[in-house]
């Protein structure tokens, strides 16, 4: 009797034991990384840019991967940090190095992505040389993009900043203005729709091209090749070694990305892994 009740409490014991195991491993799976990688980009052309890398990612490797589309320049960093996607692939080294100083970002750059000049339009001018005294000049309101842009104005000659290499220089910093123009500071996105009140608008590539302005045919200023502001592909620093980070690297820098490129920017994106 006593062997019967120990064989039934043994079975009633390890039943429970089995229970608990099998709890704790659908516990365990629930915070298991995500199979399908999460990339963030900004709406528009790069985003399709990022679609055939997905694309490629998944013929040569077998990984998943699917984007995660932004309106702004801020939210696919913080994103990025709060782990809501696993990189994202917007934005040059200026603006990654103010982002991590202001906010103290974790961020690590694992690749590059193209080189998308940024060129002065007008629906007022045929030539720089029209720019008239007191000009309404559009520019971008996010940090290093209008550091970027006024150190353009100042290499053309048309101000002089106090710092020409000051990669956050805001119009407070020009000391001469001889044709005294006056500066609007817009969202990046905006910038397109601002040509008919403006006299000279200040347009990244991956915005001027969707509104249909080519760099190489409409821009009455543009900049050159050596730039430092190549855009970047970042992960947070806790997973930069993530073989599926650097696979889409690979994927990324690939004929079929710069084969899509050239057909969306007709030459105004330059591959920023070459050379």
């Amino acid at each position: 009797m006593k062997a019967l009740f120990s064989l039934s409490y043994l079975r009633i014991f390890m039943s429970a034991v089995l229970a608990t195991v099998f709890l704790l491993l659908a516990g365990c799976s629930g915070q298991e990384k995500d199979p399908v990688l999460k990339v963030g980009v900004m709406a528009g052309p790069e985003a399709d840019l990022m679609q055939v890398a997905i694309k490629q990612l998944k013929k040569n490797t077998g990984i998943k991967a699917k984007l995660v589309e932004f309106s702004d320049y801020v939210a696919p960093n913080m994103a990025l940090t709060d782990g809501s996607i696993d990189v994202n692939a917007f934005q040059h080294r200026p603006y990654l190095d103010s982002m991590i100083k202001e906010r103290g970002l974790k961020l690590a750059v694992v690749g590059n992505t193209f080189l998308y000049p940024i060129g002065a339009y007008s629906k007022k001018i045929k030539n720089i040389a029209e720019l008239k005294h007191g000009a309404i000049i559009a520019i971008p309101n996010d940090p290093s993009n209008e550091g970027r842009t006024l150190m353009l104005l100042d290499h053309e000659g048309l101000i002089t900043l106090k710092d020409s290499h000051d990669l956050e220089a805001t119009p407070a910093d020009i000391i001469k203005n001889p044709k005294d123009l006056h500066f609007k500071e817009l969202d990046a996105a905006q910038l397109p729709r601002s040509l008919d009140d403006v006299d000279l608008a200040f347009i990244n590539s991956t915005y001027a091209v969707p509104a249909g302005l080519l760099p190489s045919r409409d821009a009455l200023l543009l900049e050159g090749s050596k730039s430092a502001y190549v855009n970047l592909i970042v992960s947070r620093e806790d997973n930069k070694t993530d073989p599926r980070i650097i696979a889409l690297v690979h994927a990324y820098h690939s004929e079929a990305v710069k084969k899509k490129a050239e057909e969306l920017f007709h030459g105004s994106a330059i591959p920023g892994w070459q050379g």
